[in-house]
């Protein structure tokens, strides 16, 4: 069930979603909450770059792996304005991440993109539980869903920018 608590953390990460749009890349933003409820890393979308991986789900697990414990890293969320990738939801599998919470999902994300006519990503889109079938993840989100797809029409040019 989505709380109050989880709705303002995905709201987090659309605004981090739309930082990233905003400077050039892929519309994702991601945030790591301990079970304390204390927000302990956010990061959006880096590949712009030219690195591929620099997705912001990935960027949690590298920096959980560092700084948590495992029990703490168990215990902790991560909330993300698009349900993980494959790879995303590979490192949050090995590192042991806890619970996940996304605004939009991958099958969405598909139905856009098609809907737009833009290629599919060199990678499936898969549902989180195909790669780790243990994980707790709820969503989406229909309300912020509609955000995030908005951000995504306007990256491939769908949308008009309203900074103009």
């Amino acid at each position: 069930m989505i709380t109050d608590t989880d709705r303002s953390h995905l709201r987090r990460c659309v605004a981090l979603a739309r930082q990233a749009l905003e400077a050039g890349d892929e519309p994702f933003g991601s945030v790591l909450v301990s079970a304390q409820g204390v927000v302990l890393f956010e990061d959006h979308n880096h590949v712009a770059s030219g690195d591929s991986t620099r997705h912001p789900e990935f960027a949690i697990a590298r920096w959980a792996a560092a700084h948590l414990s495992p029990g703490e890293r168990a215990a902790a969320t991560v909330y993300t304005s698009g349900e993980h990738c494959p790879m995303c939801a590979a490192a949050h599998g090995w590192v042991g991440l806890g619970r996940i919470v996304y605004a939009s999902s991958s099958a969405q994300l598909g139905e856009w993109l098609a809907e737009m006519e833009v290629p599919p990503p060199p990678v499936r889109p898969l549902a989180i539980r195909e790669i780790v079938p243990d994980a707790v993840v709820e969503g989406p989100v229909a309300d912020l869903a509609d955000e995030v797809r908005a951000l995504h029409r306007r990256l491939h040019g769908f949308e008009p920018d309203p900074a103009r």
